[in-house]
Parts: structure tokens; sequence; C-alpha cells
């Protein structure tokens, strides 16, 4: 296993009238966020807030490549993110659902406590398979074909990758002492955006390249 030190490339400062982020994902072109009550769109080259959707945000967040999902309250909305419409919604696994990803043409979703993540049906919330952890679940995301997922305990906060079909930690990347991890989402390049919770600070940290 490969551990090292996250590399923060940037901050995006305390974003104003956002009380946490609580989940994120990636379009394209602006990093989407979870705030209570709204799913918010951020310029990730001049760090502002450009647009926001009213929509329950409790939890994570994903992206398709068309249409955001969002979870809170246990469901997972679908959203058109041009209107802001709620196309669908579907059950989430239960429990503290966290993380959010979409992968392989299904939904990927953490759950906190339980230490799980779930692949599960985009149309109907069914459980397809799960892989199991042993820290606190807080943020899911694909990328090249790597499953990694961030996570939040006892004070301290790593990005790990993981197997996907064992759930072996293959890579742990340490961030820094008093850094929290509540959304996680790789920019398909060089990056990922993690959502610092409570401390409304959203990061950009260098995704390495890992060696298959």
């Amino acid at each position: 296993m490969n551990r090292s030190n996250a590399e923060i490339l940037r901050e995006y400062e305390p974003l104003p009238d956002i009380d946490g982020i609580h989940g994120v994902t990636y379009d394209g072109r602006q990093v989407w966020f979870a705030s209570d009550g709204r799913v918010n769109a951020l310029d990730p080259e001049s760090g502002r807030v450009l647009r926001s959707i009213e929509v329950p945000a409790e939890a994570g967040t994903a992206f398709d490549g068309r249409h955001l999902f969002q979870m809170a309250k246990g469901h997972i909305r679908k959203i058109d993110p041009a209107t802001g419409r709620v196309l669908a919604t579907i059950p989430s696994p239960g429990g503290q659902d966290s993380g959010l990803a979409w992968a392989e043409g299904t939904l990927w979703v953490g759950q906190y406590r339980e230490r799980k993540i779930h692949q599960i049906d985009p149309e109907t919330g069914a459980i397809l398979r799960t892989i199991e952890s042993n820290r606190y679940v807080t943020g899911v995301s694909w990328v090249d074909g790597e499953l990694w997922h961030g996570t939040w305990e006892d004070d301290a906060s790593e990005l790990r990758r993981l197997d996907p079909s064992s759930g072996k930690v293959l890579e742990i990347l340490d961030m820094p002492s008093g850094t929290g991890i509540s959304g996680l989402e790789s920019d398909g390049d060089g990056l990922f955006f993690c959502g610092g919770g409570d401390s409304r600070v959203l990061r950009a940290v260098r995704r390495p390249r890992s060696v298959k």
C-alpha cells in the first residue's frame, strides 16, 4: 500500500452565505456542492458561486454527464441543472448516507458510520453490491477506473483508493491535521475537490497518478 501526504493546491476561502459543504461533484466546468437547502455551482477558476438550485441537500452530490443527483432525508433526487427541476426521486440505502458518485451507469453511495459503499440502481435505488471500508466514509469518487473515498474520523482525514472488487486499501493520502473531508469528486484529471464540512472551505488536492 502506498501512503503519502495530500498536496493541497488551492483553498477556496470560507464561502459566503454557506452553512457547510455536504457533497461535491464536477460537471466538467463547475464544481457543484451541497449546502442545507440548495446545491451550488462554483467556478473553480474565480472561486465565485455562480448560481444555486433550491433543493434538499444534506449529503452527497453526483453528476452523470447530464443530470445532478442530490441526497437528503433518505432520498436521492435527480435534477435538471439547467432548470433546477426535480425529474425523479429514489430511496437512498438508509442509515447515515454520505458520499455519492456516478460510475458504470450506476450510483455509488457512501454510508458514514456503517463504513460501506453501495452500488445502487439509479432507477429504483436497489442495492447491487456493497464494498466494506474500515473507516468512516464521507465522500466517494470514481476516476479512470479507480474507486476513491474520503474519511473523517478521530480528527483525522484521508483520501483512500480501494480495490473495487475486494475493498482492499491500495493507497492513502493523509490530509493535514484539523482538515476534514465532507465530500469528494475528481475533475477527471489531476485534481480532487474536497468539501471541508462546517469550515465552509472547498479544497483542490492533487490526484496522484497511480501505478497499475
